[in-house]
């Protein structure tokens, strides 16, 4: 018999705690000295820091145990037993090497506090009769489901202050934890959390405005499954749960629908020589409201800088379909004063070069008035059509130009808050790569601003021959990770 063990018994201790090198020493030379489960009248045991890796089903004798801390060991498996003493307040398996637990821990019916933190679970049993449990620890996890965690029974948790998710892989939240009228504190910090909004709220620590923002944009776990005629269908039977739910993941979906044979791009060799790619497609039934073209076009001006490293990979254009008329559409180069465009917000037509020089003067102007050693707006692009021979310019089909890139587009086919099918260009002077890419995350961000479904069309592109060349989106294009929240549909 271990000395300290001895030692409690001898002395009728309520406590025991064991920890260290010597005690790993011992479990290795011979196991747990099972003479531990004899001391009946403990009501605190703490085995830490040790390289225990199993605890016996002994522990059931143990039966006045009130707190039980087992963190810091090489726990693999967690017997049933544990599950069932029936005073347990408070239960410490953290940093251990747990990846599931017994399915009776719902029987805990005393527990207070449970941390199970640093482990490597990836599923976690629904805690409907644990009503006491104020303090619940499941951060440094794997956990993928927050209602794996505790489904449609958060309701139970009344009682809960304290709820660690921090570190694992949750995306969704469940309306039920607006439900915790106790609830202090929540932790889901780095979290793949798909709401946006949301998981800013989570960054800054505001429990609070969490819980209200769940409750009021979050759906209940059981509304969601019964809900959903699809997922139901899907749920019923052997299938699992967990699978359907993750299916209902996402948010949003992106409609694709085929090419209308009355618009194609035709793209001239010329182009080659200052900017080859592009890449089109074609928004159908967008609803603006003022606030939200407004936004739109914030958002343009936002992947110009980032997305597009300030139009030094691409450039992004937007034009209203029924401004610009269906037809054949030219992508190609004149000298500068050859082109001849209404830019946007000016009243009059002009030559690439007068435009240009016009600009440039503005710019010097202005930021002599600013009192600045750098250029804004569109200004700031005019360097990268400096003593350029061609400039790039898309045609419609009478032949206007209706985008200058990387300078601007033509006030022709502006876009306004009355429109509603849009077609969106996209030019690089890198790769046909680089601009799918771009266009990609147009369309997603787009997704976002609205917070609805979209409808996209595509548009095929042809080489000088009228060879088809390239059609967006393809099959290749679009296929987002789940963490997007977007589903494609592909007609």
């Amino acid at each position: 018999m271990w000395p300290e063990i001895e030692a409690a018994k001898k002395e009728h201790r309520r406590e025991l705690s064991l920890s260290g090198s010597e005690i790993s020493k011992r479990i290795d030379d011979s196991g747990l000295d099972i003479t531990l489960f004899s001391l009946s009248e403990l009501n605190y045991l703490s085995l830490t820091d040790t390289n225990v890796h199993k605890i016996p089903s002994e522990i059931l004798k143990l039966n006045n145990l009130q707190t039980l801390i087992l963190h810091s060991n090489k726990i693999k498996y967690c017997d049933q037993n544990i599950f069932k003493l029936p005073k347990l307040k408070v239960l410490d398996l953290s940093r251990n090497l747990l990846t599931s637990l017994p399915d009776n821990i719902t029987t805990l019916l005393q527990i207070v506090s449970l941390n199970l933190s640093y482990n490597k679970l990836d599923a976690f049993s629904i805690l409907s009769n644990c009503t006491k449990l104020a303090v619940l620890d499941l951060s440094n996890n794997n956990l993928k489901l927050f209602p794996n965690v505790c489904f449609d029974y958060m309701i139970s948790l009344s009682e809960i202050k304290l709820h660690d998710l921090s570190e694992n892989c949750i995306k969704v939240l469940p309306g039920e934890l607006a439900d915790c009228h106790k609830l202090k504190e929540i932790n889901l910090k780095s979290n793949p959390i798909i709401d946006r909004r949301l998981k800013k709220l989570i960054e800054q620590c505001r429990t609070k405005q969490i819980v209200d923002y769940v409750k009021q944009h979050c759906q209940k776990s059981e509304r969601r499954l019964h809900e959903n005629k699809n997922l139901q269908h899907k749920a019923q039977g052997n299938m699992d749960i967990k699978k359907a739910y993750e299916e209902d993941l996402f948010k949003y979906n992106i409609h694709i629908k085929p090419s209308n044979e009355n618009i194609k791009i035709i793209i001239h060799d010329s182009v080659k020589l200052v900017r080859e790619h592009i890449t089109c497609c074609i928004i159908n039934k967008i609803a603006f409201t003022e606030d939200l073209f407004k936004k739109f076009i914030q958002l343009q001006n936002r992947l110009h800088d980032k997305v597009c490293d300030k139009r030094n990979i691409a450039t992004i254009a937007t034009h209203d379909l029924k401004k610009m008329g269906v037809g054949i559409v030219k992508y190609t180069t004149f000298p500068p004063d050859e082109l001849k465009i209404k830019p946007l917000h000016r009243s009059s037509e002009m030559s690439g070069i007068e435009l240009v020089t016009k600009l440039q003067s503005e710019a010097n102007n202005l930021r002599k008035e600013k009192k600045r050693n750098t250029y804004s707006g569109i200004h700031k692009y005019l360097y990268m059509v400096e003593g350029a021979v061609l400039y790039p310019c898309l045609l419609n089909k009478d032949d206007n130009v209706i985008s200058f890139p990387p300078i601007t587009n033509s006030d022709i086919t502006k876009i306004d808050v009355s429109s509603t099918d849009i077609l969106l260009e996209v030019t690089s002077k890198l790769s046909q790569k680089t601009c799918n890419n771009v266009a990609e995350e147009v369309l997603k961000e787009i997704v976002y601003l609205f917070e609805k479904d979209l409808e996209i069309q595509q548009v095929k592109i042809f080489d000088n021959e009228e060879k088809l060349k390239m059609i967006f989106p393809s099959r290749s294009d679009l296929n987002f990770n789940p963490e997007s929240s977007i589903k494609i549909i592909r007609e």
